[in-house]
């Protein structure tokens, strides 16, 4: 079944993230509590997965490709949007409220990172393209996050240890980030960590949230 995501970050003054605490916080705490979360996580801990163009691949018995397609199935279902924050988002929990309408609509470019994939996650993505020992350093949960602009500041050496690379590094970052670009639109290698300084540097909270469009 097809869908399309989004993932997006935006800047904000601490009174906007304040007012949108109540709203998106209990749900990424939601998402984050799920019984399957954190097995998931620990489970991709463990064994980071190879080269995402092998992940289908036929080699080996049929045991072991039934649990490596389990295993990347996990992974999937780890870094795709929860379900808490997807029904905040999209109006389903309260009609009154629809972030993109409430929070995305006219963002300036230069406070805002999105990522719009279709049958794609953004997250997903980025994660594998990281490994799990980065992107245990990002704040919040798999990619979801409300931070006023002290938050922002005190996270942002662990944000720049994450996405800062090497010229080697980034070349297999690169290679391990399937999502497709358009001209000019921003990686997710990039765009996050462009927003981060941004906000830092002019003293802005910032609200990250994945969600299905549709």
């Amino acid at each position: 079944m097809g869908f399309t995501s989004a993932w997006a970050i935006t800047s904000h003054t601490d009174s906007v993230i304040a007012s949108l605490a109540p709203r998106l916080l209990p749900a990424m705490r939601a998402d984050c509590a799920e019984p399957d979360a954190r097995r998931r996580w620990q489970e991709w801990c463990r064994t980071p997965f190879p080269d995402h163009r092998t992940w289908y691949a036929f080699a080996g018995t049929p045991p072991s490709r039934a649990a490596r397609a389990a295993a990347v199935e996990s992974f999937r279902e780890l870094t795709a949007p929860g379900r808490h924050v997807d029904e905040v988002c999209d109006g389903t929990a309260d009609p009154a409220f629809h972030i993109v309408d409430d929070v995305w609509q006219g963002q300036s470019l230069d406070g805002m990172f999105i990522s719009v994939h279709s049958k794609q996650y953004a997250v997903a993505s980025l994660f594998h393209a990281l490994g799990p020992d980065r992107a245990a350093l990002l704040p919040g949960w798999c990619g979801n996050f409300l931070l006023t602009s002290a938050e922002v500041r005190t996270y942002l050496p662990r944000v720049e240890h994450a996405l800062s690379f090497g010229t080697v590094e980034r070349a297999l970052a690169d290679a391990q980030d399937w999502l497709h670009y358009s001209k000019g639109e921003e990686s997710v290698l990039d765009g996050p960590l462009r927003v981060w300084r941004a906000a830092a540097q002019s003293g802005l909270g910032l609200c990250g949230v994945a969600l299905h469009l549709s």
